[in-house]
């Protein structure tokens, strides 16, 4: 009969011998890598792409692009006699939300060659019109003019900053004016643009620049 000491090594051979024969355990799967959420894409527009989203105004300036005939008046001071000139067109075209406006002589006129090139627009950012206007009839430079207060269509009211003009006579005077420019918008078909010039040097404002539009047909 074997001894208890016996039978105790004979259970322990078994259990090394059966776990000898058993198949190797596998390694444990690498742990998953934790997912990093991406934050949402917004799909709400920018302020930028919201401002660039045209308005009231600017689709108003829109219903002016076209080829129109144009009559200037200058009064150079308000006892002056008014000089009108006649023979221009004026091709206006929208630049994203600028109207830009080219003047020159007509096909066929005797109106000497030139240019005068500005554009309009509304910025919706500072909620005002903003314009300017360049002119290579005369040495004024770069002109720019923004509106205050009221903005209503169809009449826009922009003042220019203060510009020098030369003078109408020989002599060299460089006078210093303020500007109001009126532009309105009498029909689909014709616009009256006037500007209301006042001497820095304190004298009363006068309409010295009036531009007469009428669309070409």
């Amino acid at each position: 009969m074997p001894t208890p000491t016996s039978a105790l090594w004979l259970l322990l051979a078994f259990t090394a011998l059966h776990a000898g024969c058993s198949p190797a355990q596998a390694a444990p799967p690498p742990a998953t890598p934790p997912v990093t959420k991406s934050a949402p894409v917004s799909k709400s527009p920018s302020a930028i792409e919201r401002m660039l989203v045209p308005g009231p105004e600017t689709e108003a300036l829109t219903r002016r692009v076209g080829t129109w005939d144009v009559v200037m008046t200058l009064r150079t001071s308000p006892e002056a006699t008014p000089i009108v000139i006649s023979g221009m067109v004026a091709e206006r075209t929208m630049t994203g939300l600028y109207l830009q406006e080219t003047m020159k002589p007509a096909p066929g006129s005797k109106v000497p060659d030139f240019r005068r090139i500005d554009y309009l627009t509304y910025n919706k950012l500072e909620a005002r019109w903003q314009y300017i206007s360049m002119d290579t009839r005369a040495p004024i430079g770069i002109m720019a003019a923004r509106s205050y207060g009221a903005t209503n269509f169809p009449e826009v009211t922009v003042h220019f900053d203060n510009f020098a003009i030369p003078g109408w006579g020989q002599e060299l005077e460089g006078k210093f004016m303020r500007a109001r420019h009126v532009t309105t918008r009498e029909s689909d078909d014709r616009d009256v643009t006037r500007q209301y010039w006042t001497p820095v040097a304190g004298a009363s404002e006068w309409l010295a620049v009036q531009y007469e539009y009428t669309r070409h047909r």
